[in-house]
């Protein structure tokens, strides 16, 4: 009989098939039942194709994989990771790996990330409980004493709770990421990372960065161009409350890059609910010309109580729902069906090149869409709260050079979104 652990997304269908001469691996504290007394004695014993079942207990380990295998936590499992470097990781930097799955754990107490998953295919993190890791940061300097050299850029968040580099093709879903320096990041540091889908995460309370980050860092060999983070699918998460510690210091989804070159190309942000973050919900830095972020789409997203974004190349007037700026020209970005309340701003472009944004619902009251940069801004086929149009009683206002008639009269989300009713303090 075979086993396989599967996700379905819109990019592909992973899979872990385990065959049937397969063979499973037990842990229990102690070394009842004939089983392993560590994680990591079962991992080294394995063959690949294994699964390695984990009963209830405390292990205070690190946990490397690198072979095909299926870890999974039988109960109340706990990796407390003190001292060291990572609860577990998932390693294919000294050859090709494909198809592990780690399953129910809760990661805890790391000095960088809890889970890291460093050059490989068809992974799979599920279900996994990852909290109060990154213990090295120095949030006084912002440093992380210690960080291997190849995280070019992760100096002021130790790497995030968890953390994929070079990954392609996997699925990190329904994990819930709270108190780490930041939430879940995809970078590029050692390979490019594409054709991923992050869905159905809660990721909260994570004060020093962003929830969801995707980010194009210098190459670890050479420090030169980034490799790539594209084709990725952010979708029907909850970012809440991340980046509050700092002023600026993190969006509920952020996409950044600050090298020429770099490829942030045809990544998706849809579904998600991106509540009482420190920077707008949704933001966008491109830090400098000649970046590829073409055929991004935001759309279908729940936004509503984040803060303003202070960096020079994006700032914006107060409050934001969506922020997009810097100086790199975009083509193809898609941002659609988003419903937005309390912020001063919903929307804010400051590119320069051309946008067109439409059917989203501005409910924040003050500005609906505001144009900070040189290219046009298309805003027709909005609702902007009221059945008059902009600037009208109860209705958002409009900036000025943005092109807003014909507008909706009619809502375009409605109340499907389950994030409306939503706040910080039900999610505690």
């Amino acid at each position: 009989m075979s086993l396989s652990v599967c996700g379905t997304s819109a990019l592909a269908v992973f899979c872990i098939g385990l065959n049937a001469a397969a063979a499973m691996l037990c842990v229990h504290p102690g070394a009842k039942n004939a089983c392993f007394s560590s994680i990591q004695a079962a991992v080294d014993a394995a063959a690949p194709g294994d699964t390695v079942k984990v009963g209830p207990g405390i292990y205070r380990e690190s946990v490397t994989i690198s072979k095909s295998l299926s870890l999974i936590a039988d109960g109340s499992v706990i990796i407390d990771a003190t001292s060291l470097a990572n609860g577990i990781r998932v390693d294919g930097s000294g050859a090709s790996l494909t198809g592990v799955a780690v399953k129910g754990f809760t990661v805890k107490n790391a000095n960088f990330e809890g889970i890291l998953v460093l050059n490989a295919t068809d992974i799979t993190l599920a279900y996994n409980s990852v909290r109060h890791n990154d213990l090295s940061l120095n949030i006084n300097d912002a440093t992380c004493p210690g960080l291997p050299t190849w995280e070019t850029a992760e100096g002021e968040d130790c790497g995030e709770g968890i953390h994929l580099v070079g990954v392609v093709s996997s699925i990190v879903a329904h994990n819930f990421v709270e108190g780490n320096s930041g939430g879940i990041l995809l970078s590029d540091e050692t390979a490019s990372t594409h054709d991923n889908l992050i869905t159905e995460n809660t990721v909260k309370d994570n004060p020093f960065d962003c929830g969801i980050t995707l980010a194009g860092h210098p190459q670890a060999v050479t420090f030169g161009t980034p490799l790539g983070v594209f084709n990725n699918v952010v979708d029907g998460n909850r970012a809440i409350h991340n980046g509050y510690q700092v002023p600026g210091a993190g969006a509920g989804v952020g996409i950044f890059a600050f090298i020429p070159g770099a490829n942030m190309s045809g990544n998706v942000v849809s579904n998600n609910v991106l509540l009482n973050n420190g920077i707008p919900g949704m933001t966008i830095h491109l830090h400098v010309p000649g970046m590829n972020f073409d055929n991004t789409k935001i759309v279908h997203n729940f936004i509503r109580g984040n803060g303003a974004d202070s960096d020079p190349d994006a700032i914006t007037p107060g409050t934001a729902g969506i922020n997009i700026g810097g100086h790199s020209v975009v083509n193809g970005l898609i941002i659609a069906k988003n419903k937005i309340r309390n912020e001063q701003t919903d929307i804010v472009i400051n590119l320069p090149s051309s946008v067109s944004l439409h059917l989203n619902d501005l409910l924040g009251n003050g500005f609906g869409v505001q144009n900070l940069g040189t290219g046009a801004v298309d805003a027709t086929a909005n609702w902007w709260g009221c059945d008059d149009g902009p600037g009208n009683q109860g209705c958002s206002n409009v900036g000025s050079g943005i092109l807003y008639n014909p507008w909706l009269t009619a809502p375009v989300n409605g109340d499907e979104h389950h994030g409306d009713n939503d706040d910080e303090d039900s999610d505690r």
